[in-house]
């Protein structure tokens, strides 16, 4: 298998994805610029530009439309894929570790690490219309210190059918909150280190995961 060379970024890449269609790949880096690659030959078809920190999380809506950026520059940042134009920016206290569009591309959630006396938060977004976007969050979640230490989110998805939004830890705990309420619905720790990612399959209906203490699991998650 002969590889193609995506070749741009000029620090390290901290994620990747897919658009649904599998035609496009998006890249997130340190070096603050987004891009976008034609998943055939490898060509860069354009940058993101805006950010001034490291990208950590990217998601592209389901028609390919539009794409969120999480930053270390303590914003989230909404493009149009099409023409790299920022349709909004959405303020964070804390760098913000991961962002992801609900099913349906009305609603995403975001994850931010705790910064000085602010606590870690996730936060929940409503886009109503393109045109006129509300930039403050519909729903704030605090993440408070547990006996004394702080634990921080390194992971954001939404569970099917926008039940449920589920956040990874740290701590190697998962825990699935309600979008409407903040409240959280279930909790169990899946791994005993910080768990890196996690990924469902396209229905979600399998969730697997990759930790810090050299394992990964699979999860039903009907």
């Amino acid at each position: 298998m002969k590889p193609y060379l995506l070749q741009g970024h000029e620090r390290p890449i901290t994620s990747i994805q897919f658009n649904y269609d599998g035609d496009l790949l998006f890249t997130a880096s340190k070096d603050h610029v987004p891009s976008v690659w034609r998943a055939d030959d490898g060509d860069r078809l354009g940058t993101f530009n805006g950010h001034k920190g490291t990208i950590w999380d990217l998601d592209c809506d389901r028609m390919s439309r539009y794409l969120l950026t999480a930053s270390a520059d303590a914003t989230v940042r909404l493009w149009k894929v099409e023409t790299g134009e920022c349709v909004a920016t959405f303020p964070h206290i804390g760098p913000v570790r991961g962002v992801a569009w609900a099913t349906g591309s009305r609603q995403f959630a975001t994850i931010s690490d705790p910064f000085m006396e602010h606590n870690g938060k996730i936060r929940i977004y409503e886009i109503e219309n393109i045109d006129d976007i509300d930039t403050e969050p519909k729903l704030e979640i605090e993440l408070p210190k547990i006996m004394g230490k702080r634990v921080n989110p390194t992971g954001v998805h939404w569970t099917a059918l926008n039940e449920a939004v589920l956040v990874s830890f740290d701590n190697g705990v998962i825990k699935l909150y309600d979008p409407q309420t903040g409240d959280v619905q279930e909790e169990f720790r899946a791994h005993e280190k910080k768990i890196n990612r996690c990924r469902f399959n396209r229905d979600k209906t399998l969730l697997i995961t990759s930790s810090a203490d050299f394992t990964s699991k699979l999860f039903d998650a009907v």
